[in-house]
């Protein structure tokens, strides 16, 4: 896959959220909790073979902080060697990932505003 392509699976990402990414992304857009920045599915990538570049999308990212939110729903119980792989990349590139299940998502506001 190339930037482009990526980068347009992103904005279909960002236009079909789920419930619970809406809600939370309501209440964190706009730098409204401590004057963070947060960005929405967003793409990392990790790896580049020539032309194809493997990469991962983050569900809510803050560079200020260096930090991942992903809500998880049901499909995440049965990848989680794909999540556990997937966030030790990640932490090697020095971003901290925290997971929240969809229900929690006044848990994910609590961790923000501890940032």
């Amino acid at each position: 896959m190339n930037k482009h392509q990526i980068v347009k699976r992103c904005r279909r990402l960002r236009r079909n959220q789920t419930k619970s990414e809406k809600f939370l992304w309501k209440r964190i857009r706009n730098r409204k909790i401590k004057g963070l920045k947060f960005l929405r599915q967003h793409p990392f990538i990790y790896q580049a073979n020539g032309f194809n570049l493997n990469y991962f999308i983050a569900d809510f990212y803050c560079a200020e902080k260096k930090v991942i939110i992903e809500l998880d729903g049901e499909i995440h119980e049965i990848q989680k060697e794909y999540d556990e792989n997937r966030d030790s990349i990640l932490q090697e590139m020095g971003i901290k990932v925290t997971r929240f299940k969809n229900g929690e998502i006044n848990m994910a506001i609590e961790f923000i505003n501890k940032l």
